[in-house]
């Protein structure tokens, strides 16, 4: 009997793209892209790297994945940077679905004009710190320091104590941050003492504004001194207060970190913060303080560049409106609660062969907030192997290893993927 040429036994590519995944597939990815994939496994196939058989399952395994993948972060970090920082709220999320379309962002519905953008964002910002004289969101919080060093210091001098000029992430530092604006740093101090002589000695006519950073990802502890908002506010010329993590009112369970309100009644003139840290919102640079100066940063033409999208304001209404967040709610739980959950979720692994034990964790913040806080807390303990799979699973769930063991705190993972855990968990098997 003749023989088949293999060749001919390739899958045609309009019966591969009628192929309910395939199809599935290019209502998302588009059919351009689909098809390409699929050429790309017919040659392998007319290679011989494949069989015929295989074209299918090669066309989808070549597709790109969901991007960004979803992460079950049962790190223990509440604010993971490499995990995007705070998850957004519910109202948060549905505000994002509806921005996604033509919206009011820029516009008064009831005149039919122009109106002032975002102004949603900005007034529930205001709200949320009265003290404030005007507000304004750009897009990050490191963007939010370089419109005020543009708008107030470009050309001058911006005095700074030694021992705030930070590292921020990725490599970058402040000096440099700020030396790009066309800024002169005047530091003062030393690494571990500043005092307000040293502010005082520096400050003259060239003089922009005084900067205070907030440490946010370090300590520095022993023979210390440093110079609080309200001394530096006595001295004649602007405050601006980087306080970081973007906490707008005092919480008692970080004590010991900075909050806008706070630092405003204290004295300085300007504040800048993070949206994406402990206000749990999106990404964006908050900037409140006294009229005059926010007016000047609004006009700055440098403001233009840094604007947010409809997309960030509209998120950022939602979490200034939302009761609470997930990154509050993380913040908060109960590590008595927090034990019961996991206990549970151990007995019913348990129940399916699964052994693993419930021990104590410390979580941490994160996301340059709060350093040195630490969390009590419970974790899953389950053999090192298991960090792999469940990384690279679906759902992927990120824990930490220690001591050759992984553990999964649960402490900034919905409850309501508990069950998704536990069958992530099973698939690893033994």
């Amino acid at each position: 009997m003749r023989e088949v040429d293999p060749h001919r036994r390739v899958p045609r590519t309009d019966a591969l793209l009628a192929d309910p995944a395939l199809a599935a597939a290019a209502a998302t990815l588009g059919r351009d892209r689909v098809k390409a994939a699929i050429v790309s496994a017919q040659a392998r196939a007319r290679r011989g790297e494949l069989t015929p058989d295989q074209v299918r399952d090669a066309a989808l395994a070549g597709l790109p994945g969901r991007t960004p993948r979803p992460v079950l972060n049962a790190t223990g970090v509440v604010l993971h940077t490499n995990l995007g920082r705070a998850p957004l709220a519910p109202s948060a999320v549905d505000a994002l679905v509806a921005a996604a379309g033509h919206t009011d962002v820029e516009l008064d519905l009831r005149t039919g004009r122009r109106a002032r953008r975002g102004r949603e964002a900005l007034d529930a910002l205001a709200a949320a710190v009265p003290g404030a004289g005007a507000v304004h969101v750009v897009n990050n919080g490191a963007a939010a320091l370089v419109l005020a060093a543009t708008a107030l210091a470009a050309g001058r001098e911006i005095v700074v104590s030694r021992g705030e000029l930070v590292e921020i992430g990725d490599g970058f530092r402040l000096p440099d941050l700020l030396a790009s604006t066309g800024a002169r740093l005047r530091e003062v101090g030393t690494t571990n003492r500043t005092t307000r002589a040293d502010y005082e000695a520096a400050i003259g006519e060239r003089t922009g504004f005084v900067l205070k950073v907030h440490p946010s990802n370090f300590v520095v502890t022993g023979f210390t001194s440093a110079v609080p908002v309200a001394e530096l506010a006595t001295l004649g010329v602007p405050v601006v207060a980087d306080i970081g993590s973007g906490l707008l009112a005092p919480n008692p369970l970080l004590p010991a970190e900075p909050d806008a309100a706070t630092t405003l009644r204290a004295g300085a003139h300007l504040v800048t913060a993070s949206g994406d840290k402990l206000l749990g919102g999106p990404q964006a640079g908050l900037l409140l303080g006294d009229a005059d100066l926010v007016q000047r940063l609004r006009r700055h033409p440098l403001a233009r560049a840094l604007r947010v999208d409809k997309l960030t304001l509209a998120a950022l209404a939602a979490t200034l409106y939302a009761p609470s967040t997930p990154t509050r709610d993380a913040l908060h739980a109960d590590p008595a609660r927090l034990r019961e959950r996991l206990e549970r979720l151990r007995g019913r692994l348990g129940e399916d062969g699964c052994k693993a034990e419930v021990v104590p964790s410390v979580a941490v913040v994160g996301g340059g907030g709060a350093p040195g806080v630490e969390l009590d807390s419970w974790a899953l303990s389950l053999p090192e192997r298991y960090a792999e799979p469940l990384r690279t699973g679906d759902p992927a769930i990120l824990g930490r290893v220690l001591h050759g063991r992984l553990l999964l705190d649960l402490r900034a993972v919905p409850e309501a993927a508990d069950d998704r855990v536990r069958t992530a968990v099973l698939s690893v098997g033994d």
